[in-house]
């Protein structure tokens, strides 16, 4: 089996065995009870169809299990790509105090700015070589990392803050304070670390225009951001996300069917709109 058709199994096996336990739990462990939504909820059912409430139903049931899905993910192509993946890893080293410091007044720089008209734009390679010229004695720091990546052929090592698509300010500026403490440590213990986002929303790194991370990082232009393609090629090599495109869409189709049957109880449409169905590659749909 070559590299990429061994990768594309992997995850399509990541995804099955997801969709399967969805599956037997909202079919036989936990399935829609009519009788008992009535009872609980008797208005409700007055006035909606039950169709509305068996779908939230479904969803809350896939939600939870698809909670740490693109991780999982990410750690097969990373796995069967570079080598080595892990999820949660603990980095423990040490950063110059002065750094710290310059750490937290970058932070608050960027999050208390005076106004919205006068607000600090985030530079990540200012930044950087601001608060890497920083002394002072080495204080010990941990840093839980989301993704972690070694390189078994080049031996080197990479930390990954992997956030869902359009991730919240919050989120964003904990990574942010975790990426620079990495790029921080004495010695160095990881050869790069990034923000990530596992797809684009918007097709293109020129498009993305969500706003809440773009308070902590130029997401248009900062090195340390990867998006979609960007972030699955450098933990999996070349390729590596047309692999994901494809795994994921030529196992949809089939859950979708099985879904509409087994558990609608009726009949998929007979005509659909394939590209707004699928994942899409730098906008378009992929192509299995």
């Amino acid at each position: 089996m070559s590299d990429s058709k061994r990768m594309k199994a992997a995850i399509q096996q990541v995804v099955q065995e997801l969709m399967d336990g969805v599956m037997e739990r909202v079919l036989v462990s936990d399935p829609f009870v009519k009788e008992a939504h009535h009872s609980k909820k008797p208005l409700y059912a007055a006035l909606i169809p039950d169709e509305i409430f068996k779908g939230s139903h479904f969803e809350r049931r896939f939600v939870t299990p698809f909670g740490k899905v693109w991780e999982k993910l990410a750690v097969v192509a990373a796995t069967e790509g570079l080598g080595y993946g892990t999820m949660g890893h603990r980095i423990d080293g040490c950063v110059r105090e002065d750094r710290l410091h310059r750490i937290a007044e970058i932070l608050n720089r960027l999050e208390h700015s005076p106004n919205r008209k006068d607000r600090i734009k985030p530079d990540w390679a200012a930044e950087l070589a601001y608060i890497t010229a920083g002394k002072g004695e080495l204080i010990p720091v941990s840093v839980i990392c989301d993704l972690y990546v070694e390189d078994r052929v080049s031996n080197r090592r990479y930390a990954f803050e992997l956030k869902a698509p359009l991730p919240n300010s919050d989120q964003t500026k904990v990574s942010k304070e975790k990426i620079l403490k990495l790029h921080c440590m004495e010695p160095p213990l990881v050869d790069n670390a990034y923000f990530a986002l596992p797809y684009n929303p918007y097709g293109s790194r020129e498009n993305y225009s969500w706003s809440f991370p773009a308070r902590w990082f130029d997401m248009k232009h900062d090195d340390v951001v990867l998006i979609g393609d960007e972030f699955w090629d450098t933990i999996g090599g070349a390729g590596t996300y047309t692999a994901f495109i494809s795994a994921i869409n030529e196992i949809g189709a089939e859950y979708k069917e099985r879904i509409y049957r087994e558990y609608l109880g009726i009949e998929p449409p007979e005509h659909s709109d394939a590209a707004l169905t699928t994942l899409q590659e730098h906008g378009e749909a992929y192509r299995v």
